[in-house]
């Protein structure tokens, strides 16, 4: 299996738990996907295609990552824990792009044209986000972990939530140091739970006053 170098100094920048590079290249499973998919997607660019799925099957048993070789996929890409990953055909992916457990980035059709994801430069997408069908992800979007994504993210922002829901655009700067702290992002839920009990409490007042005034109505009809 050979190793990209870009590959792997990503690994060596973004990934703390790692010791040394010879620790990346034996044991970093996210590192190895990778790898076995630059493999495969030469071979499938020569017209080898059942070798190249020969590949992907292989990396798929031994990572748990499943990266179609049809992908089209930048320069030093980090998955941090393969498990999970799921990177369709007609993915597009930019330069400096980090994936963490679980991240999916699908189709919604069955049609043999585009039907997954372009993704730009120096995207995070979080444990667990789903990205689904042929739309774009702006340069230096960060996607939070769980968000289910099914339209276009500008540059810049950050998507949270069910469906995904842009929460920053421009506002806030991406650092370089802040590029992978895709758990410090607002809480969408929690601010929509907050909106319905504040539409709840003046709900409830608004029925009290209308019991209120039913009620003042109902004695001055029996005073008569």
């Amino acid at each position: 299996m050979k190793i990209d170098p870009d590959d792997l100094a990503a690994v060596m920048e973004r990934d703390p738990a790692i010791l040394d590079e010879e620790d990346a290249i034996r044991f970093h499973t996210g590192l190895h996907a990778v790898s076995m998919y630059r493999e495969s997607h030469k071979l499938w660019k020569e017209g080898k295609l059942k070798q190249a799925r020969k590949i992907n099957y292989k990396a798929h048993s031994l990572t748990g990552c499943d990266i179609h070789p049809g992908a089209v996929i930048g320069k030093r890409f980090f998955i941090d824990h393969a498990t999970g990953v799921v990177i369709g055909e007609t993915a597009i992916i930019g330069d400096d792009v980090t994936l963490y457990q679980g991240v999916t980035l699908g189709g919604v059709s069955f049609g043999k044209g585009k039907r997954h994801p372009t993704v730009g430069n120096r995207v995070v997408f979080g444990a667990n986000a789903t990205v689904l069908g042929d739309i774009f992800i702006g340069d230096d979007v960060r996607v939070g972990a769980g968000s289910v994504v099914v339209k276009d993210v500008p540059p810049n922002s950050t998507v949270v939530g069910i469906p995904g829901k842009v929460v920053i655009r421009d506002g806030i700067p991406i650092a370089n140091d802040n590029r992978l702290k895709h758990d410090d992002i607002p809480d969408c839920t929690e601010e929509r739970i907050a909106e319905l009990a504040s539409e709840i409490e003046r709900l409830s007042k608004t029925i009290e006053q209308m019991q209120s005034q039913v009620k003042k109505s109902s004695k001055k009809t029996d005073d008569q």
